[in-house]
């Protein structure tokens, strides 16, 4: 189960750092021209979603710094696990899925989990 957890947090974290870095560079996001369905939600209120690459980098970078936490049985890591994963839930439709298997995983799995 944990390696579950920490390949999703992975999944998660690393394809946020890539497409925000991507972003930045290329004023696209990796994939079709037109962003996931997550960027409607943006769009509705009136953000361009290209220039939310420093967003991405921020939310891969802490996903990445979670699973370090998480790994290392860090006693803040299931709240920033949690946390991480309720902030990320708009990310659709991938990012909400392993989200909310994480925030499951975490609250129902504790002891399994080691934390």
């Amino acid at each position: 189960m944990k390696i579950v957890v920490l390949l999703l947090a992975f999944l998660n974290g690393a394809y946020m750092l890539l497409d925000g870095v991507y972003v930045i560079l290329k004023g696209k996001y990796i994939g079709p021209e037109k962003p996931g369905p997550w960027a409607s939600l943006f769009e509705k209120w009136q953000v361009d979603v290209f220039k939310l690459g420093p967003l991405f980098i921020v939310f891969g970078l802490a996903w990445l710094t979670w699973i370090y936490a998480f790994w290392n049985q860090l006693a803040w890591a299931r709240g920033m696990g949690i946390t991480l994963g309720v902030l990320t839930l708009w990310y659709l439709p991938v990012g909400t899925l392993f989200s909310i298997i994480i925030i499951v995983l975490l609250l129902v799995a504790r002891q399994k989990l080691g934390l």
